[in-house]
């Protein structure tokens, strides 16, 4: 019994085993089906045909199911193309738009199915009038050689009230590498000066991306502007309106001491450091321009004027001043100005480029904040509190 027991038990097993590997069609080892992959889908955030696009629009392409392998954004007539890269599956523009400017945007990649796909969408941004752009103009300008003292300025012709979105937008770098930081005068007026004096032989590169930034009341920034100078060697003056003296340094050694006439008791020459702004080898110095009238008792009219460095936006200058000669180093009998020989002041004036320093000590007038290139008047803590990101990251 045990035997045939078992014997029944062995044909059931393999009964089942059979049972197993088959099925009722005979097929053996069905192949579970795979869903089909899906093709690239390509999606930008301005519209096929779009007119009016506004020009800080950062123009971007996401490409789904699939991986984005090229886009190129340009102007229809190929003039203008912004560069763009591609983070993931998504591309981004690194420039805002041009106004009133056709632009043909196209994209190319593969979806998960191994299919090619283009896309291709075209639009147009909306025009801007000279009023609704504000343009930036630099000093230093481009390759210039400078004083030590100089700073970036930055000048607007329409006002930036979104003075954060630009700053964050204007940079300076230097080599060797320089601390320093912005600070608004106004809505139209930025400067960049270093902690300290510029280094000389400093290479500085000034790199503003402000096109179509918006300024604020509806205004954009009219163009980038990129300028590279460089820092000379350091000429500083110092002049003692007591002493009617004038030491000249030059690469920190004093290289001559001339006599001066400075501002007389009326017209005090101003105390505080300034910076050369202008030279001129020959200019007519009219008081009109600084509102004496002609009837003033106090009146001048200079032609031919040698050797003029100007230090402030109200009129000061050193220069050559033949007419003083006798009181040079004796006596202040000017209006304001530095007068010293024609042979010092043409020493001068050869040594001199825009930027170097001229201290003034001794007087008991007080120099005006922005009476010409003050930034040297102002303390490091002071000139921080005058950045629109007040110690934000630029790069936030």
């Amino acid at each position: 019994m045990r035997t045939v027991g078992r014997l029944v038990t062995s044909l059931m097993l393999a009964v089942l085993v059979l049972s197993g590997c088959t099925d009722g069609g005979g097929v053996k080892n069905p192949v579970k089906a795979v869903a089909p992959k899906d093709p690239l889908t390509i999606e930008t955030n301005v519209d096929n045909g779009a007119s009016s696009v506004p020009v800080d629009t950062l123009v971007t392409v996401d490409g789904f199911d699939g991986q984005l392998s090229d886009v190129s954004l340009a102007s229809q007539d190929g003039k203008t193309k912004v560069p763009g890269d591609i983070r993931g599956v998504r591309w981004t523009a690194q420039q805002f738009l041009e106004p009133g400017t056709s632009y043909v945007l196209t994209a190319a990649g593969t979806g998960d199915d191994g299919k090619k796909v283009t896309s291709t969408t075209r639009f147009t941004t909306k025009a801007l009038s000279l009023d609704e752009q504000t343009y930036p103009a630099v000093a230093p300008l481009q390759g210039e050689t400078v004083g030590v003292g100089m700073p970036v300025i930055v000048s607007f012709d329409l006002p930036v009230k979104d003075r954060a979105a630009f700053e964050k937008r204007m940079k300076v770098t230097a080599q060797p590498a320089t601390v320093g930081g912005w600070y608004w005068l106004s809505d139209n007026t930025a400067h960049w000066r270093p902690k300290s004096y510029w280094k000389p032989g400093t290479k500085v590169s000034v790199d503003l991306a402000l096109n179509s930034v918006p300024a604020g009341d509806g205004i954009y920034g009219q163009q980038d502007q990129r300028v590279d100078f460089t820092v000379g060697r350091s000429v500083v003056s110092i002049v003692d309106t007591k002493r009617h003296r004038m030491t000249v340094k030059i690469d920190g050694k004093a290289r001559r001491t001339i006599p001066v006439s400075t501002g007389d008791a009326s017209h005090r020459s101003r105390n505080g450091t300034k910076l050369v702004m202008e030279k001129h080898e020959s200019i007519d110095m009219d008081a009109a321009t600084t509102g004496v009238d002609s009837d003033d008792p106090n009146y001048y009219n200079l032609k031919g004027v040698k050797y003029a460095l100007r230090v402030t936006n109200s009129g000061e200058f050193l220069h050559a001043a033949p007419w003083s000669a006798a009181s040079q180093g004796n006596a202040n009998v000017s209006h304001g100005c530095v007068g010293m020989s024609t042979a010092n002041a043409g020493w001068l004036f050869s040594q001199s480029k825009r930027g170097d320093v001229v201290r003034y000590v001794g007087s008991p007038r007080r120099l005006e904040p922005a009476n010409g290139w003050t930034d040297w008047n102002v303390s490091w803590s002071d000139w921080l509190e005058g950045s629109a990101l007040q110690g934000e990251d630029p790069a936030a």
